[in-house]
């Protein structure tokens, strides 16, 4: 038979054994798109990302109010996009799919018109990560710094659109994924704010918004 003190040295040993494998995984995790990773290769990982999911509260500034929303947002490259109002109640699964060079309205009995011209960027994909991306690949101006252990990406927006002169994007240093993404006019004051309270990065299948598509009409 084992005895207590041999058995008990055992025990220390496994759970060593598995702290140490667990600290080998995180440490690789951390590698590849953590605090262990340069500035650029986090700035790398964002600009080459392939899909996303995001649930973010927004907030839409203007001289007279303010209007807050929490949207949840479905990209993948080159295939399919997706924005759907959780909140307000009022407009609660207004669901709008980009897909093959066409916009299309779903789960909502509002019409498209009635959307966009009561509720201001909706139906503009300037909200979405994927459009911050491509206007920071095709701008010159674009530039990242990194300050209080985030990496800060900004590009200044093409066009006449006096309320969206600049776009800055927060990433956090540690994790690699963003924080939050602020829209500036021309004063340099915050139009828009997005604060996303989840992300996933490159985890998502074009046949899940597919499928949750289908399941929503029956």
């Amino acid at each position: 038979m084992i005895s207590n003190k041999r058995l008990v040295l055992i025990v220390i040993g496994l759970l060593i054994i598995v702290f140490i494998i667990f600290f080998l995984i995180n440490m690789s995790k951390n590698e590849k798109n953590g605090k262990n990773s340069s500035s650029q290769e986090i700035v790398n990982s964002i600009l080459n990302i392939s899909s996303y999911e995001t649930i973010a509260e927004v907030e839409i500034k203007s001289n007279k109010n303010s209007n807050k929303y929490v949207l949840k947002n479905q990209y993948i490259k080159d295939k399919v996009a997706t924005q759907e109002v959780i909140e307000p109640d009022n407009i609660k699964g207004v669901k709008i799919v980009r897909k093959d060079n066409s916009l299309k309205l779903e789960n909502t009995k509002l019409n498209l018109t009635n959307i966009l011209e009561n509720y201001n960027y909706i139906g503009d994909n300037t909200l979405d990560l994927s459009c911050f991306i491509e206007n920071y690949l095709v701008n010159s101006n674009s530039s990242y710094e990194e300050e209080n252990n985030e990496i800060i990406m900004k590009v200044i927006c093409d066009g006449d659109n006096k309320y969206r002169k600049e776009k800055v994007l927060y990433i956090d240093r540690n994790t690699g994924y963003p924080i939050k993404m602020e829209i500036k006019d021309i004063n340099q004051k915050t139009a828009i704010s997005i604060l996303y309270k989840e992300v996933k990065i490159n985890e998502l299948k074009e046949n899940s918004i597919i499928a949750f598509s289908l399941n929503r009409k029956k």
